[in-house]
């Protein structure tokens, strides 16, 4: 086919990101950036910004660590996509899930890689409704598990849902933190998914009695507990994965972001007799062309490598009392936090949009939630030092004073 337009050379990078890339917002930031290190990312005009959401909990590690990237390069030298995943035996793939399960409770000992975490939720949908044999799930409101039509029929709010009806049925939606959804988990329910630490709806822990109870009533009735970590694993909490400080085990683990240090990667993990039964009837109950690539399963162990070989988590504890002690202002009417991981609240939608785009002139990189759009998000790698952890303070403070005195 003949191409349409010869003269694309004329335009700016800028120009053809509007006029080629399909949009998910009516009004991206649209940055453009050309390199990123550490916890910067430099834009084609050498302005640097510290990265305090890095990438939605993608580079915990901070950007382009040698570590990684000296293994990535390596991978790449002897192959990329090869097959089918599942079919060769790959040493990128067997090496990290090796380690990965590890670093788990005994019975997590089988992982199924995917391209994200919304592939990761949808294979621990299927998953549980392939052993349990029941279609009832189970998730909570103003909870984030991805965009694809399974992920989006649990996705808790109806403003997101409502366009792309008809979804799943047999979808259950409980308030969290409440005990009432107690009643809805019966012999009917195949599972229930459920974030440790809600984070799309401004960082909320659970109460661990509650999340007790939940674990107990999924016992008694034979319901999976599915715990999405996505945003929450990899240290960003404090502990390697946030549901080891509630010494409570799921049935089903989904990771995503943090887990391929830098490269697109999820993954579901399960027991192996779980696991055999999408093996069967059919013969590839679940499977994906790209899920576990060897090149992000090497990034991602690299990363894993380089986050427990050093003091990374452990700080975690004194760098958000750093948060706690100097985020303070008279504008903000909230905050919550969990680890290396904070929210402000501010008054309205207007005024936190107007903070998080003096916070990019003031040069850090931020953003709000998608279900507690009043609330700005900090969230830095977790490699930042605790001068560089100030200067993210100051920015942020200096930020609201700027909006508050306009």
């Amino acid at each position: 086919m003949e191409r349409k337009d010869k003269r694309n050379h004329q335009f700016t990078n800028r120009q053809l990101f509007f006029r080629y890339l399909a949009p998910t917002s009516s009004a991206p930031v649209a940055l453009e950036m050309k390199k990123a290190e550490g916890i910067y990312i430099t834009d084609i005009d050498d302005k640097k910004y510290i990265d305090g959401i890095s990438g939605f909990s993608v580079n915990n590690i901070g950007h382009s660590h040698p570590h990684v990237v000296k293994a990535v390069q390596q991978q790449v030298a002897d192959y990329m996509h090869l097959i089918v995943y599942g079919e060769y035996i790959q040493s990128p793939q067997v090496a990290y899930a090796a380690m990965l399960t590890s670093y788990l409770p005994d019975h997590l000992n089988c992982v199924y890689f995917t391209n994200s975490g919304t592939e990761a939720t949808e294979g621990a949908m299927k998953l549980a409704k392939r052993v349990t044999h029941r279609y009832k799930i189970i998730a909570f409101n103003n909870a984030y598990h991805g965009s694809t039509q399974g992920a989006l029929s649990i996705m808790g709010d109806e403003y997101w849902r409502n366009a792309y009806r008809p979804l799943l049925p047999g979808i259950i939606h409980a308030d969290y933190n409440n005990y009432s959804v107690l009643n809805d988990i019966d012999t009917q329910t195949a599972c229930i998914i459920m974030e440790v630490v809600q984070a799309e709806a401004g960082i909320i822990p659970a109460d661990k009695e509650w999340l007790q109870a939940i674990r107990n009533k999924c016992t008694e009735t034979g319901t999976l507990l599915v715990f999405d970590e996505i945003q929450s694993g990899f240290g960003r909490t404090g502990s390697l994965w946030a549901f080891e400080q509630y010494h409570i085990v799921p049935d089903i683990l989904l990771l995503g972001k943090a887990l391929g240090g830098g490269m697109p990667l999820g993954a579901f993990i399960a027991s192996n007799e779980m696991m055999q039964s999408l093996a069967d009837l059919p013969v590839l109950g679940h499977i994906t062309t790209f899920g576990g690539h060897p090149v992000s399963c090497t990034a991602g162990k690299a990363a894993l490598e380089v986050l427990l070989a050093d003091t990374y988590i452990s700080d975690i504890k004194n760098k958000e009392q750093i948060l706690m002690d100097r985020i303070h202002h008279p504008a903000i009417k909230a905050i919550r936090h969990c680890g290396l991981w904070m929210s402000l609240e501010f008054e309205s939608y207007e005024i936190n949009q107007a903070i998080v785009h003096e916070c990019v002139k003031n040069g850090l990189i931020t953003d709000w939630f998608i279900f507690a759009p009043t609330y700005l998000r900090i969230a830095p790698p977790l490699i930042i030092t605790e001068e560089q952890l100030h200067q993210l303070c100051d920015i942020v403070l200096k930020s609201i004073d700027t909006v508050f005195s306009l």
